[in-house]
């Protein structure tokens, strides 16, 4: 449910050829589970004062001109678009950038830029000291910026400005969150149990792939397992029972496509993606047969929450879109980022990782009479560790944007800097997160960085649009879904290696996130 932009693997497919495939027969198969209990404590937090986590003003540090520029009209946009896409990728981008300026707050113009983004400039934040003032709503305002410096058309919603366009200041905004606490809370002692079954068929799926072929493709499978997942937890439905069948995650693929493919890079020939999808909108016209498709699973499927959602106040269409939105973009779109790059990390972590963590979640798990619960997961500190590092080292979250309120002083670790009422703040995650600063070791996977002492340094774990120490609330931007995101990924973690001693990958690149193809899963042995 995280706020952010989306792994999605097959969308360079899905650019070339829209046409729908054909769909296998839906399978009904459901798999038996181990006995299960349950509870969320997902709380449906009141409105409070927003979380005051940038520097206090007046600041002791040197008053610095900011340093960097924007370059000429079109001509400077276009280098930088260029630059981040092709010539130096993301992070190099970033990278050299610093080293020009000496410093980790800079101007710069942030893609898409002409003719997507009439106005690409941005003042970048790529440090853990400046990164959260874009978390402070008292400073920044988040409306129309989940995207950055564009915003899809409505079309693509239903013609409504959806939960994560809005300002706190809104009055929407808090109706809408409030309707996505009412959902975690209704639905949360469906979550374990639904897992185990959707992920069940994942393993399954790779060991049959595995067995024919040799290696199985982790992202396709997970795909259609994170999809049934939130479809059977939140909707109580499951796809392959519907006229939906096995359909959704390449639906939502597509659309999301039209949504984020200014800002993503697909890997066509650089001159035909650049003039195409970074220069132009593609029409969503050719994505609204798929999306209605959708529309109509998930308001088939959400009665009970549109009850709940005219009691808010919310029209039963508005809340419709808003819950398709969060379940395929936040949340679906969140686990195809996140569990990718976890599989990538504990991968590479190795074999000793895999039976320090199998010897831990098995022991508490048979403690508890074989069963998974939310208690017996907080006696796994290796496991909630490894987990709070995957969020760290790679977060889902990886652009944030914020526009200056009123005339600020901004301060990275060495100097301050004076920001303008009116410009827009960029930060890149994944720089605040590794900062050496903060972190020892802070480009490297250390899977018991967060255990005793180190639970001190979560509040620079900034994943949800927010440290993690904090909560959720109505009148902040930190994603609804902080602690279910967390949930999930403890849950993989643990059905992971009570299923697995140990496995083999391979990796590889998609349009976000990482591609990951497993050639080896050695079964439990204990």
């Amino acid at each position: 449910m995280a706020s952010s932009s989306l792994a999605f693997p097959s969308l360079q497919t899905q650019f070339q050829s829209l046409k729908k495939p054909s769909s296998p027969k839906p399978s009904t198969r459901r798999f038996s589970v181990r006995p299960i209990r349950a509870s969320i404590s997902e709380k449906p937090s009141v409105p409070g004062p927003p979380a005051t986590v940038s520097p206090s003003e007046p600041t002791k540090l040197p008053i610095r001109k900011i340093p960097g520029d924007h370059g000429l009209p079109l001509i400077g946009p276009f280098k930088d678009r260029m630059d981040y896409f092709y010539n130096q990728g993301r992070d190099e981008y970033f990278k050299s950038k610093i080293q020009k300026y000496q410093s980790t707050v800079f101007r710069a113009n942030m893609p898409p830029g002409p003719f997507i983004a009439p106005n690409p400039h941005v003042v970048v934040l790529l440090d853990g000291k400046s990164f959260p003032v874009l978390f402070d709503v008292t400073k920044v305002e988040k409306k129309d910026l989940f995207t950055g410096t564009f915003m899809p058309s409505t079309e693509l919603t239903g013609g409504y400005r959806v939960l994560s366009y809005l300002d706190p200041s809104e009055p929407k905004h808090a109706k809408l969150k409030q309707l996505m606490f009412y959902l975690l809370k209704s639905r949360r002692d469906h979550v374990i149990p639904e897992f185990n079954a959707s992920y069940t068929e994942l393993f399954m799926s790779l060991e049959k792939n595995l067995a024919l072929g040799g290696k199985a493709s982790f992202g396709e499978a997970n795909d259609q397992a994170a999809f049934n997942f939130l479809a059977r937890s939140w909707f109580g439905t499951d796809p392959a029972e519907t006229t939906l069948g096995l359909d959704g995650p390449g639906l939502v693929s597509k659309w999301v496509l039209f949504n984020l493919g200014p800002v993503l890079k697909l890997g066509l020939p650089k001159y035909l993606e650049d003039l195409t999808v970074h220069s132009f909108r593609l029409p969503p016209s050719l994505i609204k047969k798929s999306y209605q498709r959708l529309y109509d699973f998930f308001y088939a499927s959400s009665g009970f929450l549109l009850d709940e959602a005219e009691n808010l106040g919310i029209s039963r269409e508005e809340a419709c879109h808003n819950l398709l939105f969060t379940t395929c973009f936040n949340s679906f779109g969140g686990m195809r980022i996140l569990f990718p790059n976890m599989m990538k990390w504990l991968g590479r972590a190795g074999t000793k990782l895999h039976a320090r963590l199998a010897e831990e979640i098995r022991s508490v798990v048979r403690s508890n009479d074989g069963s998974i619960t939310m208690r017996g997961m907080e006696e796994m500190p290796l496991m909630k560790s490894v987990v709070y590092e995957a969020l760290r080292i790679e977060p889902p979250v990886s652009l944030q944007f914020g526009r200056a309120k009123r005339d600020l002083i901004i301060e990275s670790h060495d100097a301050a800097f004076e920001v303008k009422e009116g410009e827009m703040l960029f930060g890149f995650q994944p720089f605040a997160t590794k900062d050496p600063k903060i972190f020892t070791q802070a480009e490297e996977f250390v899977a018991d960085r967060f255990i005793g002492e180190g639970e001190k340094m979560l509040e620079h774990v900034l994943w949800s649009n927010g440290p993690e120490t904090e909560k959720p609330t109505l009148g902040n931007k930190q994603c609804a879904g902080k602690d279910f995101v967390v949930l999930v990924s403890r849950l993989f973690v643990v059905e992971l290696f009570l299923r697995y001693d140990s496995f083999e990958i391979e990796v590889g690149t998609s349009p976000l996130g990482a591609a990951v193809t497993v050639t080896s899963l050695k079964r439990a042995s204990f």
